[in-house]
Parts: C-alpha cells; structure tokens; sequence
C-alpha cells in the first residue's frame, strides 16, 4: 500500500469531498487546490487545536490577524526583495523549468533534462527571478502602486510589535501567534497539497532574552514536535532534523526542522529557527522607529531574540490524512477508514435510520439528530444500506455512527458503533448525548 498511497489519498479526497483539483471545469490550474466539504472541516479542526495549544492553553502569547498587503517597505527591510530569489533552467525541448539547485542534474551530461529526458536540444543558463506575487494598489495599473502579496505571515507580526508592547504590556518572554495565507511563485510545486504557489501558515514569533534564546529554542522544539504526536501521527513517521550551518538563512542562528515521513519522502512538516535579533533591527533601521524592548527591573533597552515556530496547514492536513489511512480486511472485502483522532475528524457523529421504508423510525432518526447537532458536528444519511453508510463514514473518519432500528420505537435505545473498533453498545436514547460528550471531549 506504501507504493500508491499518495494517488489513494487523492482519490479518496476526490470522491468524498475532502479536496478538488481547483478551477476543475476549465481545465484547472496547476497545483491549486479547493478544500471541500470534509476538507474545510479538516483543515479548521487543525487550525483550532493549534489555536487551542499556542494561545488558549497559554498565558504568555496573543494571537493575532494581520493584513496580506503591507507597505512595500516592509519586505525591503525583511530582505526579501533583494534575496528571496530562486535559480532555474528552462528546457527548450519540453519547455519545462527546473530549479538549478535540482538534484537529478548530471554534471556529465549538461543538456540532458531531468523533466523529458532529451539530451541534446540544450538548457537555458540559469536565471533568477524573486518568488513573491507581484500586484498594483490603485484604480489603474499604470502609475498604481506595485505591491506584493505576502510570501509568509511572521513580517505582520513583527511590525506589530510596538502596538502588543503599548496595547498588551506584555513581560518577556511572549509570543504572537498567526494563522494566515502566504503566497509564493514557486518554479516547481507539487506532491499534491505539500507545495503550493497559495498555501496558510500557522506561526509563532516569540520574543525572548538574548541569554535565553537556547533554551527556549529547544522547549519549543519539543513543544511542537509533541503537539503533532497527541494528535495522533505515529512517533516513528515523525524526526527532529536540525540544520546544518550552511543551510541556514542567512537571518537565523538555528534551525530545526519538524519531519514527516509523507508517502514521496521524508519532508519539512514545520521549522523551529532562532532568528536572533536580525527582524527588529532591520525594520527598526527601515522605518526609523524605535523597535528596542525596555526592562524595567533592569533599566535598560534591547532588541530581544526571537524564536518562530512556522508550520503550514496545508502540509499538516496531508500529513494527517496520510497517518489515518489503513486498509483493512473485514469479511473478505477491504474497509478504508481514516482513523483521524477525534479533535481533527470533520464530522463526529453521524445517524442513521435502519430502514428507510418506515416513516416512525426515518422520525425519530431526524429528531435525534437534529438534538446531537446542537451539541456536536454530525450528520444524517439514508441514502444507503447500513453497510454502505457505515463504509462511507469510516472513509471520512467519522468516530461514532448511531442507528435507530425498530426496536428503538419501543426500548427507546439507539446502537452506537465505534469506528476504530466496529464495536456496538446499545444505549438509551435520553442518555446518548452524555455518552457523546463523554467520548468526545473528555476521554
């Protein structure tokens, strides 16, 4: 299964609703990609575990929600006009580009393209061009001014940071925490949502004492390294791969990367890096405002360090959907369940009527779920023999399904499956929403 399972992955996603190739009626557009139904409920329930984990469970960080558009001057400073750069090649047989940096080049062969194979037609020299998106802020696009979409959230952050010193008066250390869109022209996307020219970032700034930087590096790494783990991925598909020094940006004093053993290969899930005092130095210098920290109890001023905590969602939803998949053999036909932990499943409950053909239990089914709605993201589904429902919510990694059956117009119980374990508990219907909540939220 290890050899196909990225393209079960994307079936899967496919057929039940999790993600679309986007613009799909025109033809699409290469390496963008639509979240569906299940999709946009995968991706929020990732979104608000990591908002839960940073900002609620915390007292030291505050979120956060800064523009996508900002002053061209901030990504002067950050450095990203001058150096947010990437090489390429253009074959002029298949017309494909390819990053010079590449690692299926042959040094040996110096026409040959990894992309079609042809040797012999030539490569173009290499050619730079900078990676953020390009836009004009103005009613026309003559004399409008030339603006970028933003290739990460962390500089929204840090020219906020006099506003959260004046607003929030925080002490050394804290942290602001960001979800958001970032935008890069990457030359070579791909492995389905894993790289994308459109993807959101969930990141952290941290502000520390230059004397704490370390320490407070390696918590972070353990803190995040951890939160992945009790969310369900599998300790042995998940590494800590620190940077070498000639693989760090040219801002950071550290590096960590948080790796995934994704189905194409072990791949960045997240990056822990210390970024020294490089940020507010630079804006500081740009913008001509004093961005120093004050210490009262020391009376003095000083540009604290900062550890940023970067992980994509995008990334993060691929890696769980890849960790739940498992293919298992029942009754001589495979059952497919996504065996998503309970915070991140898109839908937690979902009831069924046994028989259709039975207005008194099709009633019932309806009322119970309606009650459970209040309470919890399910559904409801008569569109199938109970087999077939069960199928379908276990490849949609839904917890709990319930059915009202002919008895339940009498006992006033329904049957409750577990999806992990296929086993069933028969339970009074008056006690079905504690069970839930039970199973749900404090197990």
């Amino acid at each position: 299964m290890a050899e196909n399972l990225m393209d079960k992955i994307v079936s899967l996603c496919k057929r039940r609703g999790f993600i679309f190739p986007s613009s799909e009626i025109y033809g699409g557009l290469s390496n963008t990609w639509d979240y569906g139904p299940y999709g946009v409920e995968l991706k929020n329930n990732v979104k608000r575990a990591w908002w839960k984990s940073v900002v609620y469970e915390r007292e030291d960080i505050f979120g956060m929600d800064a523009a996508i558009l900002m002053h061209p001057k901030v990504w002067e400073a950050s450095g990203h006009v001058a150096s947010f750069i990437d090489e390429y090649k253009d074959c002029l047989h298949c017309k494909k580009r390819i990053k010079a940096d590449d690692p299926r080049w042959n040094p040996k062969r110096p026409n040959w393209c990894p992309e079609c194979g042809h040797d012999g037609v030539g490569l173009t020299d290499r050619r730079q061009f900078n990676l953020m998106l390009k836009t004009t802020l103005g009613a026309l696009e003559v004399g409008g001014v030339e603006a970028y979409l933003r290739p990460e959230t962390a500089q929204g952050m840090f020219i906020n940071f006099l506003n959260i010193l004046d607003s929030k008066h925080p002490k050394l250390p804290f942290g602001l925490a960001q979800i958001g869109k970032a935008f890069r022209n990457e030359v070579t996307p791909g492995n389905f949502t894993f790289r994308t020219r459109e993807f959101e970032q969930m990141e952290i700034e941290y502000f520390v004492r230059p004397k704490d930087a370390d320490k407070k590096l390696e918590e972070w790494i353990e803190y995040r390294f951890n939160w992945y783990i009790n969310l369900g991925l599998k300790k042995e598909n998940l590494r800590k791969r620190p940077h070498g020094k000639d693989e760090l940006a040219h801002y950071a004093q550290a590096c960590t990367d948080i790796e995934y053993n994704f189905p194409f290969a072990w791949s960045e899930l997240e990056g822990i890096a210390n970024r020294a005092d490089f940020d507010l130095k630079q804006h500081a210098k740009i913008s001509g405002k004093d961005l120093q920290y004050f210490d009262d109890a020391a009376k003095e001023k000083f540009y604290p360090y900062i550890i940023e905590p970067s992980g994509g969602v995008d990334r993060s939803v691929l890696a769980f959907l890849a960790d739940a998949y498992n293919e298992e053999k029942v009754k001589d036909e495979t059952r497919v369940v996504l065996k998503l932990h309970k915070d991140l499943a898109p839908t937690k409950v979902a009831v069924f009527p046994l028989l259709r053909n039975r207005p008194e239990i099709v009633e019932l089914a309806r009322i119970i779920s309606a009650d459970l709605k209040k309470c919890f993201v399910s559904v409801y589904d008569d569109t199938g023999a109970i087999g077939k429902l069960y199928r379908r919510q276990d490849e949609v990694g839904t917890p709990y399904c319930v059915t009202v059956d002919v008895q339940s117009l009498e006992d006033k119980q329904v049957t409750v499956r577990e999806r992990d374990t296929m086993l069933q508990e028969r339970l009074g219907i008056d006690r079905l929403k504690e069970y839930l909540q039970n199973k749900l939220y404090c197990s």
